[in-house]
């Protein structure tokens, strides 16, 4: 486990061959016809207090009329923030979410007036891994786990409120967080409000209402889908933050198919790959091909000419885009 959040970690291209690009297959992911663009997108939602982060993931399957919407993590009713929503056939992509990381900003209530200089030295304390609980109202089963907190940011308060922002592994339950403190300050303490400000890549410059796409759907009807073309985004942006292995197109339908990814299939990488980690495999133009589970580290990548370097977790490009080459 890191112990600096993935959104900080710098990583480097390494070209292991070179292709030219064909434009007869494929195209960029913002260049897709409407209709796919919808297919393969995603929308960054602000979730407001009160529905559940299902009903809103509901609401926008049924505004723009799609059979699936999934979300990159869930958020209690009264919680508001980010929530990534993947549309159609991107819901195969939320995995890429799960590792990403989250940031929240959360107002702690104390049950007893507490001193400023006891608060922010008691949460120094409660960054790296620790042990947790889920909650009793939670969507997971209760058993002990380790989650790792990146870092508390301490920003204001006084008496019985206390403002701080979390950085954390996925995963983290705030509320059982600010319970701990409480329990070791020795008076009590429970979550009065939380707002999730970070998801993966995404932060709250990315983020549009249902308002907002509401709107973006009626502009369609009357033949404008300007607002919604940059409303929703592509669903590869869910996966930023992952290392990505760019390879030929020749091996892009055998990877399509389900084949294992062999070095000479690959054009180029990111460094910070290590055996075991997800991985993101694309194609020169930008298009996702899968989620894959890297056999290799970058640095053996690099030394060797054969071998298999990752197993396919998830195909997401549909067979037929590119062309069978065996």
């Amino acid at each position: 486990m890191s112990k600096r959040p993935v959104w900080e970690l710098a990583r480097e291209t390494k070209v292991k061959a070179e292709e030219e690009i064909n434009p007869e297959y494929g195209c960029l992911p913002e260049d897709r016809p409407l209709n796919d663009y919808i297919r393969f997108g995603m929308v960054v939602i602000d979730k407001t207090a009160g529905p559940t982060s299902h009903e809103v993931a509901a609401w926008i399957k049924k505004l723009l009329e799609l059979d699936k919407v999934g979300h990159g993590g869930t958020l209690d009713p009264k919680v508001t923030g980010i929530l990534p929503t993947m549309l159609q056939d991107s819901t195969k992509a939320v995995q890429a979410l799960l590792d990403a990381g989250k940031e929240y900003v959360t107002v702690m209530r104390t049950h007893e007036d507490v001193s400023e200089e006891k608060v922010v030295k008691m949460l120094q304390h409660f960054t790296g891994e620790l042990y947790q609980r889920p909650p009793l109202r939670s969507a997971v089963s209760r058993r002990l786990r380790t989650r790792y907190i990146y870092d508390i940011e301490y920003l204001e308060g006084e008496g019985r409120n206390w403002l701080f922002k979390v950085a954390c592994q996925s995963g983290t339950y705030i509320r059982k967080l600010c319970f701990d403190v409480g329990e070791v300050l020795g008076c009590g303490a429970h979550m009065q409000e939380l707002r999730r400000s970070r998801s993966g890549p995404f932060t709250e410059d990315d983020l549009y209402t249902l308002y907002d796409l509401s709107e973006a759907v009626d502009m369609r009807q009357e033949g404008d889908d300007s607002l919604l073309r940059k409303i929703v985004r592509p669903f590869e942006d869910a996966m930023t933050l992952l290392p990505k292995i760019v390879i030929r197109d020749t091996a892009v339908e055998a990877i399509c198919t389900g084949a294992q990814l062999a070095i000479p299939g690959i054009l180029n990488y990111e460094t910070g790959i290590n055996e075991g980690d997800l991985v993101g495999v694309m194609t020169q133009k930008g298009e996702a091909v899968a989620l894959m589970r890297a056999d290799m580290g970058s640095g053996k990548i690099q030394a060797e000419d054969n071998g298999i370097v990752a197993t396919t977790v998830r195909v997401l490009l549909p067979n037929g885009v590119y062309p069978r080459s065996w």
